[in-house]
């Protein structure tokens, strides 16, 4: 079984920003709701159209999801989480990207305790 499944109905994303925690830096901002299955999290990127045409939303899309992969082993279960891409994740670093998102999951609890 995957470890990570992806979220693609609207009403998961609106639950996830109406009842979840959320945090937030230059490059993302992320919604967590904790979920009924406690073994694999579901993830949904979204980019805004406001950030450019769609060359640029999937490169933003394609980063994020490869910083949530590199990060996935460290993740506790049972989590919706949405990432939302905000327009400096064009352009940063791709290690600001992962501070960031390290950083998130430190401050929403997200991490498995050792």
């Amino acid at each position: 079984m995957p470890k990570t499944l992806s979220i693609k109905e609207n009403r998961l994303f609106r639950a996830a920003y109406a009842r979840g925690r959320s945090a937030a830096r230059k490059t993302m901002a992320v919604y967590v709701l904790k979920d009924r299955c406690k073994t694999v999290n579901r993830l949904g990127i979204t980019v805004s159209v406001k950030l450019g045409g769609a060359v640029q939303r999937n490169r933003i899309r394609r980063r994020l999801k490869e910083t949530y992969r590199l990060c996935e082993t460290r993740l506790s279960g049972g989590h919706d989480i949405v990432i939302v891409g905000r327009h400096a994740a064009l352009t940063a670093p791709f290690e600001t990207l992962q501070a960031d998102f390290a950083s998130i999951a430190r401050e929403l609890r997200l991490e498995e305790q050792a």
